[in-house]
């Protein structure tokens, strides 16, 4: 059985063997020491994966993802970012550019390939299946990183984005705040906190709510956590 390609950009060499010696058991693994290898690489080639550093000379990570979405091969690839750095701005960015997902340095390199792993199942699913996600008239763009409400678009920070994916694949499902918080961010939960997910369920349904202040698709369960209702108006 052929062995699934990843992409593994880095301009520390020691990194690129690290990965490489960590995933290529399971994978193939092309390691690319700049975004502009890769970028040049992926004009003749496909893969089905990206790991990108954020953090490199000359061509640093977001710029490096600009140019591979805007060429063919590179368009619908799945990315997850290793970064170092511990900004929102940068996720958001990455996610403007399709990212699905993130790990913060210093990372365990069991966690990565447990993260990769799932991504690539999930991405595997996703191709195979449908690449939309519908519910009380939300769309979610899964490839394009995109929602619209009633054939609105509508601007999703990344936080945000990821909440609504999360309550949309579970629908009807409690999802207590720890499950929530687990899968948001990276395996530490950087940057979100139980107070800080109030906040972002309450901004969340600001945008998708019809009413936002008597909510009927995030609903909270209490003493439990909240859930997805797919079955208003039915």
């Amino acid at each position: 059985m052929e062995k699934m390609r990843i992409l593994a950009i880095d301009d520390n060499t020691v990194n690129l063997a690290t990965l490489e010696q960590e995933l290529k058991s399971k994978y193939e693994v092309i390691p690319m020491i700049s975004g502009r290898r890769a970028i040049k690489y992926l004009y003749r080639e496909q893969v089905d994966l990206i790991l990108l550093d954020v953090e490199m000379p000359i061509m640093d990570g977001i710029e490096t993802l600009k140019e591979i979405r805007a060429q063919e091969n590179g368009v619908t690839v799945p990315v997850i970012f290793l970064t170092a750095k511990k900004d929102k701005a940068t996720v958001i960015d990455g996610a403007k550019l399709g990212i699905m997902d993130y790990i913060t340095k210093p990372f365990k390199l069991g966690v990565l390939l447990s993260r990769v792993n799932a991504l690539l199942r999930r991405t595997k699913s996703i191709r195979r299946n449908d690449t939309e996600l519908i519910s009380n008239g939300i769309k979610i763009d899964l490839l394009q990183t995109q929602v619209c409400k009633n054939g609105e678009q509508i601007e999703l920070t990344a936080g945000e984005y990821k909440l609504l994916c999360l309550f949309m694949q579970n629908p009807n499902i409690v999802l207590t705040k720890d499950q929530i918080l687990q899968r948001l961010w990276d395996c530490d939960a950087n940057y979100i906190d139980s107070s800080t997910l109030t906040v972002y369920i309450r901004r969340l349904r600001m945008k998708v709510e019809n009413n936002p202040s008597e909510p009927e698709m995030i609903l909270t369960v209490r003493g439990m956590g909240y859930k997805w209702n797919e079955n208003i108006g039915k």
